[in-house]
């Protein structure tokens, strides 16, 4: 009698885990449709955050890939896809560079200050460190970047040292991703890195996908101080990858439109707030 109700006990646990697999599982029609959803939301998708928010294995996820790869919807690159057709501009270099462009400028001409001759510079591929890298002109500095459009403003001269890390290019924006350009950071030690972000709060920085993250997150180890550079757009606001706790940060470089709530949060942890004029 006891062993005839064990085992109706288990068949009902078993049934309840069952049903809950059901409702978890994400069938393969479904996954593709979101991960289409997302690639016009996103763009970019990393392979680690699509097995996770899908809840599929990253075996999964890629066969899923490889299957609307096949279609011509998205571009495999290292590591997630691409979205062939492009549907936002949140990932154009040249469209990203005409929003806030005299904030930007200011923000540059600001940072570029705290840079003297004999420095060693991360900086990396966002717009408004682009700005900053137009105001290093003439400084006898050696300068290490993922950029290839800041790479290109030091084409010419004759006094600063270019340094590019390897990896593949990232379509569009211009920077250099991937396990390679990752290894040549975390190799090397730089006196300052100047950074920018997708977005800032109390909680830290983000950007706007992991491959970027990862290669920023080397950057700010490599260096004794971290320079942020963020137009007052990007305050209080989460991009979709976490880059790092605000503790990581030294100065925060930015201009008059940012809100006076959002300063005191970074001083609140002790960080340098300059803000350009």
């Amino acid at each position: 009698m006891i062993n005839i109700e064990f085992s109706r006990i288990c068949q009902q646990f078993l049934a309840i885990i069952f049903k809950n697999c059901q409702i978890l599982a994400v069938k393969a029609p479904e996954r593709i449709r979101r991960i289409e959803d997302l690639l016009g939301q996103h763009e970019f998708l990393d392979l680690a955050t699509l097995a996770r928010d899908l809840n599929a294995s990253e075996s999964t996820i890629r066969r899923d890939l490889d299957q609307l790869a096949a279609k011509g919807v998205l571009t495999r690159t290292h590591g997630g896809a691409m979205a062939v057709e492009h549907k936002t501009d949140e990932l154009n270099f040249v469209v990203r560079d005409t929003r806030q462009a005299d904030e930007k400028d200011v923000i540059g001409r600001a940072t570029a200050a705290f840079v003297e001759n004999g420095m060693s510079v991360i900086i990396d591929g966002g717009t408004t460190t682009y700005h900053v890298a137009k105001h290093l002109g003439g400084k006898r500095i050696q300068i290490i970047t993922n950029s290839l459009p800041v790479a290109d403003q030091f084409s010419n001269s004759s006094v600063a040292e270019i340094i590019m890390c390897g990896g593949f290019i990232f379509p569009r924006i211009g920077v250099l991703l991937g396990p390679l350009a990752e290894e040549m950071f975390s190799k090397i030690h730089a006196d300052v890195a100047i950074m920018s972000a997708g977005g800032i709060t109390a909680e830290g920085i983000t950007n706007s996908n992991n491959l970027i993250v990862a290669v920023q997150q080397k950057m700010m180890a490599a260096a004794s101080r971290v320079i942020l550079c963020l137009d007052h757009t990007k305050f209080n606001r989460r991009a979709i990858s976490f880059a790092a706790p605000l503790e990581k940060i030294h100065t925060v470089v930015t201009d008059k439109g940012t809100p006076r709530d959002q300063i005191a949060m970074l001083q609140k942890h002790r960080i340098e707030v300059i803000v350009a004029r």
